[in-house]
């Protein structure tokens, strides 16, 4: 294992960031059993400094056009923090907490935590966006690839959403809201009332992802794999719902996973 991969332990629980490759959790095992997918698109990545898609890569702060490079053509996904290595500020036995300072592509400056603190039977993480000169717009959330199964077990999906953000044939929300749809998923729903989402892998383990935020992206179209994904804003949200990251008021945002064996 490499310098750059740190494990935290609690109990039966074992949970390893990978700061080198993007401050993701490479690794969730709880009593021995690994919970995140493995291989090319695996563990869980931090979308920072925005969530999702922005259109066709461009964006606007005031009078200013912006464009990021096009990771998903026609548009720009998930942010530019996944692709870069973050520096290890602290460590210990069960807490781990890390930094990244934004750089090109995005086009301002400012500084990225990570704070992962875990229990037997729980997991935070923390993230805030700040920056010490100009303000700017920036979104925060998480990307987890959840295993679609364990050991035979397969997992079941449960939330009750307020709204689904209609996705146009783009895959970014038109603007308008509309009554949940039922799956297959690649899609943001709201929840006013703070994400939360119940992954049950019956007989095996029941695991929630809860979070204060509104918004929650849900992505079941691949067979391996699920994922829960909430964020600080809807995609596209730098354009639509730009929240400006200020001197005096950081981009805070945290998700708590809770398990239980069944």
């Amino acid at each position: 294992m490499s310098s750059d991969q740190i494990t935290l332990g609690a109990g039966a629980v074992e949970l390893t960031v990978d700061a080198g490759n993007g401050c993701r959790i490479s690794s969730l095992r709880i009593d021995g059993t690994e919970v995140l997918r493995q291989g090319d698109k695996y563990g869980c990545f931090p979308m920072v400094p925005w969530c999702g898609r922005v259109e066709n890569g461009q964006f606007r702060d005031g009078g200013v056009k912006y464009q990021l490079p096009l990771n998903s053509p026609p548009h720009a996904i998930h942010g530019t923090a996944r692709d870069h290595a973050w520096k290890t500020a602290r460590v210990s036995d069960t807490e781990a907490v890390f930094t990244y300072e934004l750089a090109e592509p995005w086009p301002f400056t400012g500084k990225v935590t990570q704070i992962f603190e875990l229990t037997p039977d729980a997991l935070t993480v923390t993230m805030g966006v700040e920056t010490y000169d100009n303000s700017f717009p920036a979104q925060a959330g998480w990307h987890p690839w959840f295993v679609r199964e364990l050991d035979g077990s397969r997992v079941e999906l449960a939330f009750d959403a307020e709204w689904q953000e209609e996705r146009g044939d783009d895959h970014l929300p038109t603007g308008r809201r509309i009554a949940p749809l039922p799956g297959p998923w690649d899609d943001c729903f709201g929840m006013p009332d703070g994400v939360d989402v119940t992954l049950t892998w019956p007989e095996r383990l029941e695991l929630k992802v809860t979070s204060p935020t509104e918004w929650v992206v849900v992505y079941d179209e691949q067979d391996e794999a699920v994922c829960v994904e909430p964020q600080s804003g809807p995609p596209n949200g730098l354009n639509t719902l730009p929240r400006q990251v200020t001197p005096i008021e950081p981009l805070e945002l945290a998700t708590t996973w809770t398990w239980r064996r069944l």
